[in-house]
Formats: C-alpha cells, sequence, structure tokens
C-alpha cells in the first residue's frame, strides 16, 4: 500500500472504519446500509470521506487498505485447548481471511463464523484453565455439578446485556476494556477486534434479545456465572448467546462469549 494511503488511515473516523471493514466483506452500500440500520446517503457519504483521507479513488481499495493494515496488527492466536476441538470455527488465526469480493459488490461475505472467541470458547475450558492454576499441594473438594439459578442475579445479567449492547455498536476497544484479566493476558485490543468483526458483523442489527437463564460454574478461585440470550439478528434467527463473567475488584468483568 502507499504510504499516503497509510497515512490516511489514522485520520479515519470508527465510523468509516467500521464502513469500510463491512465493505471489504463483500458488501455494497446499500447492503451495508442495512447491515448498520443506516440510510444509503449516510454510507456514501463514510466512504467519500475515506477516500478522501486515503487518498485513492475506489471505496473497495480503501477496505482493502484497511484490511491489510489491520491484519498487521494482529497478534499470534490464544492457545487452543483440547475440549475446543470439533467446536468449528474459533479463536482468529493468522489473518488469511481475503475471500475475494464479489465484483459487483452485493450479498455478504461466504464465510460468517456462527462462534466469537474471547479467551475460550466453552465454559468448560474456564473452568479447566481456572483448575489448573490451583496450586498442587492445595487442598480439594468434589465440585457441585453447575446449577441454573432459580432467581437471575440482576446484576450479572445486567452487566452481561450491556456489554452485548457495545457489540451491537461494534464498540470493540470499549467493550475490551470491560474484560477481565485472563482474557487480556490471552488476546490483544486488535485480535478480538478482527475476531469481532469476522463473527459478529455479519450477523447484521439485533432484532430482539431476551434472557434466557443464568448458570453458575463452581470453578476456582471464586467460579463462573454463565448468562445465555435468545437473540434474534437481521441475518439469523433463534441465536443463543453466552457470555461467561468473573468477579474482579467487586465488578463483573466478561471472560469469554460465544454466539450459536
Amino acid at each position: 500500500m502507499t504510504m499516503t494511503a497509510r497515512d490516511g488511515i489514522g485520520t479515519l473516523t470508527e465510523k468509516e472504519k467500521q464502513t469500510l471493514r463491512l465493505i471489504v466483506r463483500g458488501h455494497d452500500a446499500k447492503s451495508t446500509a442495512r447491515s448498520l440500520n443506516l440510510s444509503v446517503h449516510t454510507i456514501n457519504e463514510r466512504l467519500r470521506d475515506a477516500r478522501r483521507k486515503m487518498a485513492v479513488s475506489s471505496s473497495r481499495e480503501a477496505a482493502r487498505i484497511l484490511f491489510e493494515a489491520e491484519g498487521d496488527a494482529l497478534a499470534p492466536p490464544p492457545p487452543e485447548f483440547p475440549v475446543d476441538a470439533g467446536i468449528g470455527e474459533d479463536a482468529p488465526r493468522a489473518p488469511t481471511d481475503q475471500d475475494g469480493a464479489p465484483s459487483s459488490g452485493v450479498g455478504p461475505a461466504h464465510r460468517r463464523p456462527a462462534l466469537i472467541v474471547g479467551v475460550l470458547s466453552m465454559t468448560l475450558a474456564l473452568a479447566l484453565l481456572a483448575l489448573a492454576a490451583v496450586p498442587q499441594t492445595a487442598p480439594t473438594t468434589p465440585p457441585s455439578p453447575a446449577a441454573s439459578s432459580e432467581t437471575p442475579d440482576a446484576a450479572v445479567v445486567d452487566t452481561a446485556r450491556q456489554w452485548l449492547a457495545l457489540l451491537d455498536q461494534f464498540r470493540w476497544a470499549e467493550s475490551y476494556r470491560l474484560t477481565g484479566r485472563a482474557f487480556r493476558k490471552l488476546n490483544t485490543v486488535q485480535a478480538w477486534t478482527a475476531a469481532s468483526n469476522r463473527a459478529r458483523v455479519p450477523l447484521g442489527a439485533v432484532v430482539s434479545r431476551g434472557f434466557d437463564s443464568q448458570q453458575y460454574l463452581p470453578a476456582p478461585p471464586a467460579g463462573y456465572e454463565v448468562v445465555k440470550f435468545r437473540t434474534n439478528f437481521a441475518n439469523k434467527a433463534g441465536a443463543v448467546e453466552t457470555v461467561t463473567l468473573v468477579q474482579e475488584g467487586g465488578a463483573w468483568r466478561v471472560v469469554g462469549v460465544t454466539v450459536g
């Protein structure tokens, strides 16, 4: 990419980047507007401003340059865990998601990963990770089976719901700041942004989201809360969003999320 275009990336707003990320996945202005619940006029304005800042004549060229620049910043993927084998799409690997966009720019990208990966893609893996961190000399007691809460904890459910709302608005950096230490230890904000763009953006806008269940997972050091929502997206109905949280410093923090 040219130095002028690379320099221009730093002047792009987050909304302009958000629009270009959809363009590089094969959307045109109309389908991008539909995914973001905006007018085509607004999308065209964002694309025009992005082309001007990056000194390119094509929106797809601007989108490609942004994709390459963000791909260069990705950290190595987090380690895999045996219990995750066979789940399907998992943690973001090297930035090879470069499927060619249709020449007309119409239609969604061909690949739509059904999973957004935080620290781990299964709550069982979270439990195993926590158990591995306990000193071998520490006394252990048999864990009781995980039980669904008869009365949901409003603070936990509200935290999970508000965090998902950040994903709905594609506010990846802000959602990253509200994750737990274990999440941030294994993920950079760049890796989280790349995974979210691949998995969440293609789902489109939220049509409805309803609380499904809350479950306590008894694992050291203090256990985890697992909250599930039944969600209808513009491009996927009947999805199950699972958010896993841990309490740190008196506040609930997200350490994992799946969408399937």
